[in-house]
Order: C-alpha cells, then structure tokens, then sequence
C-alpha cells in the first residue's frame, strides 16, 4: 500500500466535511523515509489546488506565501524557489510551478500533511470530532513513509494525535512518544505559524531549527 491510496477516503470525507466546490488537499514530498513529516489542521479555498479544474498535485499551501518562509528558514527551501514563491500572486502559480516546489519539498526530506483533508471555503474552525474522522488514516500515512520525527502545529491538533490535553506553550521541544502499529514514533508539538498564528511563527522557528540539531542532525553525526 502507497500513501495515494488513502485519497478515495480523503475524497469521501470532503463530500461530508468539506465544501462540495472544492476538492481534498492530501499532501506531498518526500514519502519515503522523511526526516520530518510536518501535521498542520486543514486545507482552504486559498489553496488553488483545491480547484476542479487543477491537473496538478493536491498538496498543501499550493498558492499561498507566509507558510513557505518557515521552510526557508528552518533551512528547507531552495533560495531560488522561495523568491519565487514570494514574488508572484498566488494564481500565478502554475502546474508545473506546484510540482517544482514540491520535487524541493522532497529533495530536502520532509512530508507537508494535515490532520483534515476536508478543504473549507475560508478559515473557519473544524470541530474535534471533525479531525477525529482523519485521525486513523493520519496514523496510516505516518505508518507509511516512516519518518524519523514528526512535527505537530497546534493545540488542537497536537491534542487530538496524541489524545491528551496539549498546550504547546508548555511543551517547547518537549517529545512525546506514540506507537503506531508496533513502532514508536516520535512527536513534537509546535506553534501553529500561520493565520492567527503568525505573530508565533518566531517561536515555531526557533523550536523547529533546535528540533532538526538535536534529533536529526545529531542522529546522523552519531551513526
């Protein structure tokens, strides 16, 4: 089983939980072996790939600016890419242009996901047990590419992946373990960057960049 298998579920859940004009948004990148698989909450209209006429890949942030400078500074994007990102107007971005950011996605090793699949008109709250419809097959994605850590934005979605009570002010770089199908995964609650979270971004940075030094770079030093 591959991880575009999941997107007949993802697609019937839109038809429940989403807006009925817009398509799901599933994810992209590396999907083998990533160093991070990032868990942000769910797709909007602003996402141009969400369209029925986009031919392209259905993977998060397609078309939008302010996510792509946590990449780049967590040193995860391709200087050239990035000042293209932010240059051009979010319609702008062409096919072509949405598999060229995310063949960088996949070359730096990371996985772009979110915890609801259903994409929204506009930025409006999901309910838990809207996320909770998605959790199982989030935990099969991760089943799937194994990747070493995975970064959770949020307290609401940190809440529901680890199924307790979480604040992400009092669990900076703080790991939570959780096993899924007989492997321990590692989980790192973060500050959600973007939306009403952006004047958090700074701290979601400077979390992730420690994140990266203490358990992907020092892993590798070690091996």
């Amino acid at each position: 089983m591959e991880v575009n298998d999941l997107n007949k579920e993802y697609d019937k859940l839109q038809v429940k939980y989403g807006a009925k004009e817009l398509d799901s948004i599933y994810n992209g990148g590396c999907t083998k072996n990533p160093d991070i698989c990032f868990v942000f909450m769910n797709p909007t209209a602003r996402n141009i790939a969400s369209e029925k006429t986009w031919k392209g890949p259905k993977s998060p942030w397609i078309g939008t600016k302010n996510i792509w400078d946590l990449f780049y500074e967590i040193n995860l994007m391709d200087p050239d890419i990035y000042k293209k990102i932010k240059t051009i107007k979010g319609k702008e971005w062409t096919e072509e242009f949405a598999r060229e950011v995310y063949k960088n996605v996949e070359d730096n090793k990371y996985f772009i996901t979110n915890l609801g699949k259903c994409t929204q008109l506009d930025a409006r709250e999901l309910s838990d047990s809207v996320y909770k419809k998605y959790l199982n097959l989030l935990l099969k994605e991760i089943e799937l590419i194994n990747p070493k850590i995975i970064i959770l934005f949020g307290n609401q979605v940190s809440s529901i992946v680890l199924n307790q009570k979480i604040s992400v002010s009092l669990t900076r770089k703080k790991c939570y373990k959780k096993e899924i199908n007989n492997k321990m995964y590692k989980f790192f609650p973060v500050y959600y960057p973007v939306g009403n979270g952006r004047f958090n971004i700074d701290k979601a940075i400077e979390d992730i960049k420690w994140i990266i030094e203490n358990e992907i770079k020092a892993k590798q030093i070690s091996i």
